[in-house]
This record gives C-alpha cells, structure tokens and sequence, in this order.
C-alpha cells in the first residue's frame, strides 16, 4: 500500500519558498511569471428555466407499485451494497459484474452479458421494447477503497441509520453510484411489472474501472457502437438535490489526465538499486530531492499557475450558452457554506461568487494526490532512498486534450534538465458538455420542475466521467442527474438518503424511483 511522505510534503513547502531558483535557460523557467489566463462570462442575461413546462404526466399504478414494493427495492439497493467491487484492489470485481448482469436478465433483458476488455469486465444489457425511442444508460458498478476503522457503521454492512435529514444507508457505493442506479433500475422493473414492458427501449454499458480512469472502457462501448448511436440520449443515474430540496443538475465534466512521476537512482546519481545509509548524502545524490526539484519546476512558487509551455493555450472559453447558465444558478451560490462544508478557510486569492465559478469550471489544475518514496514509519531510519514516486492528477476543460497534456510535461521536465524523470500515464480522457436544448435535457428538466423545490443548472462540474464516449463518440446528450441526496463520496461514511425527516425537502427513495419513472415517460413523449 502506499504511504503519503509527510516529511517530503512538508520540505518541498519549505523548498519552495525558500530556495532560490536555479539558474536554467529553458521556456519553463523563464515562464516563472507566468499567469493563469482570465476568462468572463459574454453576457449578464440568465437562462429562464419558466420557458420549461412541468412535466404533468401521472403514472398513479406505477407510483402504487413502487410504494407497495419499497422494502423489497431497498433490499435491492442493499444488495448491491453489500458486495464489495474496489476496482483499485480488485476485490469483488467479477462478483459484482455477475450480480448486475444476472439482475438485467432477471427484470427482462433480452441481453445480458459480461464484456471482456484489457482490464475488468463490462456488463452489456439491452431491453427492446419495439419503442420508437432509445436510451443509452452509463453505469459504473465500481467503488473506491476504504479504510473499514474510519466508517461509523461497516463499509459494506448497508446500515440503516440515523442522520439530520432522517434515515440514511451508508455504504461504500451508497451514492457513488451503486444506490441512484440501483434506484433506476427498480422503477424499470416497476414500469415492466405494472406494463408488461417499458415505453423506450434500454441499452445498459457499464463500467467496472471508472474509480481507475475508464481505461479500458472504450472497448466496452466499441462493441456496441453501432447500436449505440441509434439512441436518442444517455441517462446516468445521480443523486443530485441539496439538502434545501433543490436540484442541481450537470451537464459536463472536465476531462482527466492521471500520471505516476517517478525519479530513480542511476547515471546521473542516486543509490540505484536499494536505499543506502543517510550519511552517504554528503557525495551521494537523492532521488527523493530530483523527484520534489522536478515536480516544483512544473508550477509557480505557490503551486496555483502551471508553467510548463502553452499548457493553457487552447481552452475554451465561456460560451452564450454556458454565462446564461451560470447566471441563472449564481444566485444560490453560498462560496462559504461550500468552504465550510469542505473544511478550507479560503479559495485561491479570495475569489467568490461568479468570479470563483468560473476558476474552478474553466482552469485546468495539476495536482499532486500522493507522495512516497523512503521510511515513513514510527521513529527514527537513517537512509538515503533509492526511489520516489507521486502520483498526480491534471483536471482539462474543454479544448484540453489528455495525451498533448502529457506531451508538454514530458517536453518541459526534458528542457528542465530531468530527462530521467519517468512519466507514466495511468489513464486519461477529454471534457464532455451537453447542451441545455437538447430534448432529452429538456424532458429531464420538466420532471425535475415537477419534483424539486428549484432547478440549477450547471454547465459542468470540475470532476471527470468517461462522458465524452457518449457526447463526442457517439454523438448523444448526457444528461448525469437524478432525484434524492447524498454525500461522502470517496470518503468515510458515504451516504444516501432513504426517508427523509419530517420537513426533509429531500426525495427518498419512493420519491426518487417516480422521478425516474417520470424521465422514463417524458422522453418517450
């Protein structure tokens, strides 16, 4: 497993602001006063969301049916729940891609079936219902490690428990995303229970690495692509209201390029093929050192500008679409209940509001997510390591491509001198966007006015999802939204709300599943 290198982290702080640069004639250095481009909103117009109408469908026997099942669906979901599918430790991978596979087929499915690719398995599903209308589904049926000692109840327990907004499952997956999926699915089997069949037909593509990337699930879509492009949109099930009962809905990711930088003793120093006693550092070059100079080199002294050459350049900036979206959720922005809820004291130089927007949805970032290399253990181990490592992260808006990105790291460690610097992209995929007019997005807007207090729209979040395979490659709206609330993804104590508390705006899970059943109806309209 790997360990963080507190010791590290906190001398390259130290490093940074302490120690003179070294002389260098390459572009990177010379680019030290280099700024983050500025971007502005073209208009300060909001879109207006009363041009929607509410969706006004009923679907009484339906609604009935969840109601009268809800027990069963939340034994579903905790189903789900309780069967572990790390991706990163590939621990109950198979198991999981079975279970969902075996689910498709047992609600009707006409396909079924596991999709082998380089790394874990897809699962495929298609439902015909002889409709006129397709739906393309995303799902990842992967979870993010856990450390079991950090989680008030067991990880992958499913536990029914008390929280402020009423009862909650907390589980691994409870939000991200093995509960609102889990949820979608039971109202299509409570449309085909009530109906016979569904009134659009369902093409399923799941993904057993996104938590690693999506690298191989590319391959899961290539086998289908064809029938794919036959669909008028794409769903990813989502829990996506506040706890004030709104809805916030993306319509974007940015995309992703994920590295390990590692620097290694050899020819030009360092012990190469084990740590040697600390003391030798008096003639010994260190790795550790080369990795924490080769890294610091990539960013100004703060590490919030990146200077490696033309990394900005291509970027697209805000369009009509995208300044009337934000105009219209700016509003509800709270920038300190967010800094609270986040556990920071303040963004990068004090922005807020419209301005902070903009930073987080149009910057690109290059982050370090971990460092090791050496004794990280209790008490004292003399050595002078043989190796470091840091893996790091670099979040691209749209214009951004993952592969040029690497290509200009690689060019600027070069010129800085760090040619045995060793780069090795771990995964990698552009931005995706949606538009707002797209008539899938406007069927799932008219439900949601039905079912939430408010609707925001948001342009895109600053996160990343494998959407551009729909919304590039195959040309189709994605629209990553839902009813109902939870939160702790990634984290310990990941939640979902099922019931909500008296006064709770929040949908629980009936509520959800209608929604769903709602979407599923209004887009075959």
């Amino acid at each position: 497993m790997l360990k963080p290198l507190y010791l590290v982290v906190l001398v390259l702080a130290l490093n940074t602001a302490c120690t003179p640069p070294q002389e260098s004639s390459s572009p990177a250095t010379s680019s030290s006063a280099a700024e983050r481009p500025a971007f502005s909103l073209t208009t300060t117009e909001a879109y207006d969301f009363d041009d929607i109408g509410v969706y006004a469908g009923d679907h009484a026997e339906v609604y009935a049916h969840i109601d009268a099942n809800l027990d069963a669906h939340l034994e579903h979901i905790r189903r789900w729940l309780r069967q572990p599918s790390i991706s990163a430790q590939n621990d109950g991978i198979l198991e999981m891609a079975e279970l969902l596979r075996s689910d498709l087929e047992g609600m009707g499915f006409a396909e079924a079936e596991l999709v082998p690719t380089d790394g874990h398995p897809g699962v495929w599903g298609y439902y015909d219902a002889g409709a006129e209308t397709t739906l393309a589904v995303y799902l990842m049926y992967d979870v993010q490690p856990v450390n079991p000692g950090d989680w008030e109840s067991p990880p992958f327990d499913a536990g029914l428990v008390d929280h402020d907004l009423g009862t909650v499952i907390m589980a691994r997956g409870a939000t991200n995303q093995k509960g609102p999926e889990r949820a979608f699915l039971n109202a299509l089997q409570s449309i085909i229970e009530v109906e016979g069949t569904l009134p659009v037909n369902i093409m399923i593509a799941a993904d057993g690495e996104e938590e690693l990337g999506s690298p191989n699930y590319h391959q899961v879509i290539a086998a289908y692509e064809e029938r794919l492009r036959t669909a008028d949109g794409a769903l990813f099930p989502f829990n996506s209201q506040r706890p004030d009962g709104a809805i916030s809905v993306i319509l974007g990711v940015k995309g992703i390029l994920y590295m390990e930088i590692a620097a290694q003793g050899g020819e030009w120093g360092g012990p190469a093929n084990a740590e040697i006693h600390g003391s030798f550092k008096a003639i010994v070059d260190s790795p550790v050192w080369r990795l924490i100079k080769a890294l610091d080199s990539m960013t100004s002294p703060d590490g919030n500008t990146i200077l490696i050459d033309d990394y900005y350049e291509g970027i697209i900036p805000p369009t009509d679409e995208e300044s009337l979206l934000i105009n219209a959720g700016i509003e509800q922005r709270n920038d300190a209940m967010l800094q609270d809820m986040l556990g920071v004291s303040r963004w990068i130089d004090d922005v807020s509001g419209t301005d902070a927007v903009i930073e987080y949805l149009y910057q690109p970032t290059l982050n370090i997510d971990g460092i090791w290399g050496g004794y990280t253990e209790e008490g004292v181990k003399t050595i002078l390591p043989h190796a470091a490592t840091a893996k790091v992260d670099s979040r691209l808006p749209p214009g951004l491509d993952p592969d040029e990105a690497l290509a200009k790291i690689r060019s600027h460690l070069d010129a800085e001198g760090f040619t045995d610097i060793e780069v090795t992209k771990l995964s990698g995929y552009p931005a995706s966007q949606t538009s707002v007019e797209a008539p899938a997005v406007q069927a799932a807007l008219s439900v949601f006015k039905k079912h939430a207090t408010d609707v925001v729209v948001q342009p895109r979040i600053a996160g990343s999802a494998p959407f551009y395979l729909f919304t590039d490659l195959l040309g189709l709206p994605l629209i990553p939204a839902g009813m109902g609330f939870g939160t702790g993804a990634h984290a310990p104590n990941e939640i979902m709300l099922i019931e909500p508390a008296p006064g709770v705006e929040v949908a629980g899970l009936a509520d959800i599943e209608k929604a769903y059943v709602d979407f599923i109806y209004a887009l075959a309209e």
